[in-house]
């Protein structure tokens, strides 16, 4: 079993930079594959990043690619998500969980989500 909270979130000028953090708890993180997805109003949720420890492989979506980055810190059992030059199309929910790929099908466990808002 495996706890998931997300920070960080807020009220950003487009352009601007966060970052996200998911504390993890229960054991077993480091097994976890991670993932971020998004929800806007209105709209289904959407796949922005994962991150495969084991295999040091990383994906993003095209939307985010080259402007977000997603990493993990074990010892602290946090996974980040850093979003730079952020545009008003950013603003969503932002939720963490845990697994692979950009279907939300293959994930077990989600965190409550946080909100982003990027003004114009």
């Amino acid at each position: 079993q495996v706890q998931l909270v997300e920070s960080g979130g807020g009220l950003v000028q487009a352009g601007g930079s966060l970052r996200l953090s998911c504390a993890a708890s229960g054991r077993t993180f480091s097994r976890y594959a991670m993932g971020w997805f998004r929800q806007a109003p209105g709209k289904e949720r959407e796949f922005v990043a994962t991150f495969n420890w084991s295999a040091g492989n990383t994906y993003y979506a095209d939307s985010v690619k080259g402007r977000f980055t997603i990493s993990r810190d074990n010892a602290k059992n946090t996974v980040y998500l850093q979003m730079n030059s952020l545009k008003p199309e950013d603003t969503a929910v932002y939720y963490c969980a845990a697994g692979w790929g950009p279907d939300p099908g293959r994930y077990d466990y989600w965190g409550q989500g946080t909100q982003v808002t990027v003004s114009s």
